[in-house]
């Protein structure tokens, strides 16, 4: 999926997670990969100080790896989600961040 790194590519992450029941948090933090995931309490602290761009990759790369119930989202959401499953390096070890770089 071939998308911009805008804040209103953000917005619709961060709305794909509200619909999936985490709670996204911008906090500071020492964390090694950027964010780190509160399995049992369903919240995602991201590094505030990210950039937009940071905060899209690091939302993609966490979706990576929760379950999210399909049920639960709406069709815009599903549909974003299913483009983002449908990509080819979804679930694997590689970041979107890599990928831009190439």
């Amino acid at each position: 999926m071939s998308f911009k790194y805008t804040p209103n590519t953000l917005k619709k992450l961060e709305e794909l997670f509200d619909e999936a029941r985490y709670i996204i948090r911008y906090e500071k933090g020492n964390f090694n990969s950027g964010y780190c995931i509160l399995e049992e309490r369903r919240v995602v602290v991201i590094n505030k100080f990210f950039s937009v761009e940071g905060r899209i990759n690091a939302l993609i790369e966490i979706l990576q790896s929760i379950t999210v119930n399909e049920a639960e989202l709406s069709s815009e959401g599903l549909k974003l989600y299913k483009q983002l499953r449908s990509e080819p390096s979804f679930g694997e070890d590689t970041s979107v961040q890599s990928q831009m770089d190439m």
